[in-house]
This record gives C-alpha cells, structure tokens and sequence, in this order.
C-alpha cells in the first residue's frame, strides 16, 4: 500500500503554466505568460554570465547584497526585506508559517492560483469572496473574513483581470481585519501601474504589523527564468520567514542579475513606456474588433469573445495557436468566455490583431 499524502494534498489542482510550443509554425509569439517582450535588461545579462565560473559556490544565504540593493532604490529597511524563489515562494512560505488545519485563506474570486494551492497544500481551507465587476470588492472581503481566517491575499494589480484598488481602498481593507489576520499585497505587477490612486503596499508596511507586501523580478524586469522575487515585511515577519526559507533558497546568479537590474532603472523606464503604449493600442485595436477588453494596470489584458459557436475564446485560443500566438484560456480562474493577452511588442499585437480579426471573419 502507497504511503498517503496529508489531508489536502490531493485536492491541489497542478499549477499550469502559459503555453510555450506551438507544433507545425516558424514563428511562436508567446503571449501567455506576462513576460516582458524586451528581455531583460543588458547588465543583468551580463552580471548572470559573470557568475558562469562560480557555480560550484554556495550562493549568499542571506542575499545580503540584493537586499541593500533593493532597499536603496525603494527607500526601504534591508531587514525588513526577504527574498525568495520567485514571490510564489513566498506566498506559500507565508501559508506554511502562519495558516494550517483548520484555518482560512482568503481572496478575491479571481485572485491569483498560487493563493488556492498554497492554502491547500498547508491544510488550510481556501475561501474566495464575490468581486464587483471584476475588481475585488473590500466590503466583501471584510464579510468573508472569520475567527479561523489567517491570511487574506489581495493581488493589486490582480492578475488576470488587470483590475486594482485605490490606496484609500486598501487602508480601509486593513483597518476592517483582526490584528491577527496577515494582509499580503501581491504587488507582481506594481512597476506597470500608471494610476496616480495606486501604492504598492509599502507604506501599509511601514505602519501595521499584519501588512507584507510581495514583489517579483519576473515581471518587468525580465528575469522569470532565474525565479527570483522579495517581501517586505514587518520586522517580525521577516523573522518567521527567514526561520521557515531554505538557506540557499536565492542562487548566486539570480542575486546578481536582480542587483544589475536593480541598478539599470532607464531598461524598467523603457519597458514601462512600452508597455503601457502598446497595451493602449492593443485595448483600442481589440474593441475595434467588437471585443470587451477590460482596464488593466498590469502587462497584460483580459479579453472576453463571444459565446457564438465558432467564435468562442476556447476556439480562438486554438486557432491562433496553430497561426503561432500563444495565449492564456481563463477556465480556471472561472472566466470561461475569456483570455488573456499578454502586452508584447507593437509588432507582435499587430499580429495577433489580424489573427484575431481573421478567426472572427
């Protein structure tokens, strides 16, 4: 007889990751993942190719280094910053220390996977709260919110609807929860918001004791392969984290691209100012096409096709699959009628445009 997993583990839905390969095309344009059409930035290269001879070295357990890195160009304080494995780890290490049998994790309906499995792996019990129109809604969050709720997770900008909630909103969110129940602010997608209303969460940080923020290099900085991201804390948090995180949990590589790419702003400027002009003219170009597109503040957008047989978002998903553009189906973030796009470059949205254009012809 096999040995038997914990309570829960078999209830875990895998994550799946955007599509990569598409067979029978030259040319694959990868707009499933939320990957930064640019790259990454040049020094970060070369900081990653620097590191080539030195890989029979134990990297810096405490990441010293990136962390004053990190905490000069935020204005932070480098013992309350933590850093990980990309920010899933963090997010599961935030479940595993704080969230187990018998407790909740919360979010909103169309929050992020990671939350689900997360919570569930702990043995803790996964709760969603109704949205409004898409955004998370913090009265109903506030209702959900119980004795045995340890953690509520808000993704701000979320992924996948794009949508967020003003600074005003997440000050009231936090003073509405027990002192005893964690707010994380996944901010994965800070660096694209151009709403004047936003604040990442550091702020929150700074003044409450329940507050962590999560950030990701993954994003706009172009760095998903090396799986690197960090969490500011209050100071005892980052204790908990730093007792419950591998020693090595960083590699030596990804330190030094992210404080290469830490220290190169101008590449986060210029992929800034790219996507937030392409993901403009991509809304625009979309709806011309009689497509509901949704507002978004991250490097990506939601796009809802009609429920016509012929025309439905799981048969343009294929269809553009076999023209070579991969995108990302929303069936089990309970979007069914939806995809979601990622911002690439201009010319990769004209593409996908026509493609798009062409299946509902």
């Amino acid at each position: 007889m096999a040995p038997s997993p914990r309570s829960g583990i078999l209830e875990v839905q895998a994550y799946v990751g955007g599509e990569s390969n598409a067979a029978g095309v030259n040319r694959i344009i990868r707009l499933a993942s939320n990957e930064n059409p640019l790259g990454c930035s040049p020094k970060a290269r070369e900081a990653y190719l620097g590191l080539a001879d030195e890989l029979h070295r134990y990297p810096d357990g405490g990441a010293v280094a990136l962390r004053r890195t990190l905490a000069k160009v935020h204005g932070f304080n480098e013992s309350q910053i933590v850093c990980g494995a990309g920010s899933d780890e963090l997010i599961a290490l935030l479940v595993r220390a704080y969230a187990g049998e018998g407790d909740e994790v919360l979010y909103s309906r169309h929050g992020f996977l990671m939350y689900d499995i997360a919570a569930r792996t702990a043995g803790a019990r996964p709760v969603q709260a109704p949205e409004k129109n898409l955004r998370a809604d913090v009265d109903a969050l506030l209702e959900a919110v119980t004795p045995r709720t340890r953690i509520l997770f808000l993704a701000n900008p979320n992924n996948p609807t794009g949508s967020y909630l003003e600074s005003a909103e997440i000050e009231r969110l936090q003073a509405g929860l027990p002192p005893e129940c964690l707010l994380v602010i996944d901010a994965a997608y800070a660096e694209y918001v151009d709403a004047e209303a936003y604040e990442s969460g550091a702020r929150l940080v700074e003044r409450h004791e329940n507050v962590v923020m999560t950030r990701t290099f993954s994003k706009i900085y172009g760095l998903a392969a090396l799986r690197l991201g960090w969490a500011y804390c209050p100071p005892a948090v980052a204790d908990v984290l730093h007792r419950v995180r591998g020693p090595f949990n960083v590699s030596q590589a990804a330190q030094a691209a992210g404080i290469a790419a830490l220290e190169d702003q101008a590449f986060v400027e210029e992929s800034r100012r790219s996507n937030n002009e392409v993901r403009a003219w991509s809304t625009d170009a979309f709806t011309t096409l009689g497509l509901t597109v949704y507002p978004s503040q991250g490097n990506f957008l939601l796009v809802e096709f009609p429920e016509t047989s012929g025309k439905t978002a799981g048969e343009a998903i294929e269809a553009l699959k076999n023209r070579g553009v991969l995108l990302r189906g929303m069936a089990s973030y309970g979007l069914p009628a939806c995809v979601r796009v990622t911002v690439g470059s201009r010319e990769e949205m004209e593409i996908t445009r026509d493609a798009i254009a062409e299946f509902l012809t």
